[in-house]
């Protein structure tokens, strides 16, 4: 389905700035040479530019790129800037930062481990 963006099992964001006049083979190619990573799994790729009020993403489903745009018209994206990295992060997180939040909340409820029961 066109813009499903649910069948991606996980979720990755590059942290620090991409030049957001990349498109998808460039997008692409930044993901498998630079990260080491595969462009075909079904992940979502997310990328921010300097002004951190537009983001791209990045997701193969299965017979092509799809690549999703997003401008905020006020307000910026809390992005995680200090590292060069694709950093995976949760579908709540993924929320948080689509909602203007960072994706690391100090007073979330952190998952808990398995096995750890004291």
């Amino acid at each position: 389905m066109l813009g499903d963006i649910s069948i991606a099992k996980e979720i990755y964001i590059a942290c620090g700035y991409t030049d957001m006049r990349k498109s998808i083979d460039g997008l692409a190619t930044l993901v498998q040479e630079h990260f080491q990573m595969d462009p075909f799994a079904p992940a979502l790729y997310i990328f921010c530019g300097r002004k951190c009020d537009r983001i791209k993403a990045l997701l193969w489903e299965g017979d092509g790129f799809l690549l999703l745009y997003k401008r905020l018209e006020s307000g910026k994206f809390q992005w995680p800037r200090n590292e060069d990295e694709l950093r995976p992060i949760t579908w709540q997180q993924f929320r948080w930062l689509m909602e203007g939040l960072k994706p690391e909340q100090k007073l979330a409820i952190k998952p808990a481990k398995i096995g750890a029961i004291f």
